[in-house]
């Protein structure tokens, strides 16, 4: 029996001039799935996570339901997409972290969403949630990194406690917009693995824009390729052959994807 949705996007299109970022994509992602949303650069990924969350509004016509409440409707954000926003992490490329703020600080910002925020502000936070922010930092496996400055850490270290502030916040959902991207192989190997251990153990519907095909066919049991702003593929990672990838990103792919894995 398939899981109800955590996420349904609905006639999503999103105009930039006379550009169609997105045309008229819809798709459902199911609590616990863990999906892989792959396509050429300018092919609409970023556009779309970001309209997930509300930091894009779509054209008239479009929707995005996230956990059971709307987040924008027919060209405008709804009232409630702020509280929303809450069950919602997001996981950026470039970490996004306040790089003179301490990881520890950077990780509790987590729960900005429900606590008052006087308290982040000076870093009065309750005992209960300081051992919850280093539980998670743990789980990460940067706990001896809590005092450091963000700023003076690895790109690995730092995309490690953006996904320990997603385990704070007690996000369901979390979208992660090309979180390998500015990473070696071995700290992106590790951040990929977090990914899906969150999926598997806490049961959180993820979201994942890679332009390492390698990577979604083996982290993620399902793809979603745009091209062009539109839906081409939406099935089994298993099942997205060599022939469908080619087409989906043109003859030179076949080159520069069999050599890198060889």
């Amino acid at each position: 029996m398939a899981s109800a949705p955590v996420l349904t996007i609905r006639s999503a299109s999103k105009t930039y001039g006379q550009r169609k970022a997105l045309n008229d994509v819809s798709f459902s992602v199911g609590e616990g799935e863990m999906v892989a949303l792959i396509g050429p650069s300018g092919s609409g990924k970023s556009t779309l996570l970001r309209s997930i969350i509300g930091l894009v509004t779509l054209d008239r016509g479009g929707s995005v339901e996230v956990l059971g409440d709307r987040i924008q409707d027919d060209g405008r954000l709804s009232d409630g997409a702020r509280r929303t926003r809450a069950g919602i992490g997001f996981i950026f490329q470039q970490f996004n972290l306040v790089g003179r703020l301490s990881l520890f600080s950077n990780a509790a910002a987590g729960m900005l969403g429900r606590l008052p925020g006087w308290r982040g502000m000076i870093g009065a936070w309750p005992e209960a949630d300081k051992r919850k922010v280093m539980a998670a930092l743990d789980r990460v496996g940067v706990a001896d990194y809590a005092a450091q400055r963000a700023n003076t850490l690895s790109g690995g270290q730092q995309q490690r406690g953006a996904i320990a502030r997603a385990i704070v916040q007690g996000a369901r959902v979390v979208l992660a917009d090309e979180p390998v991207a500015s990473l070696d192989p071995v700290a992106s190997r590790k951040v990929m693995d977090l990914l899906v251990e969150l999926n598997q153990r806490d049961g959180v519907g993820v979201i994942v824009t890679l332009h390492q095909v390698d990577y979604a066919l083996r982290y993620c049991a399902r793809v979603v390729a745009l091209q062009a702003g539109r839906i081409v593929y939406d099935g089994p990672a298993s099942e997205l052959k060599q022939d469908k990838l080619i087409e989906i990103y043109g003859p030179e792919f076949e080159d520069a994807f069999w050599e890198a894995k060889a």
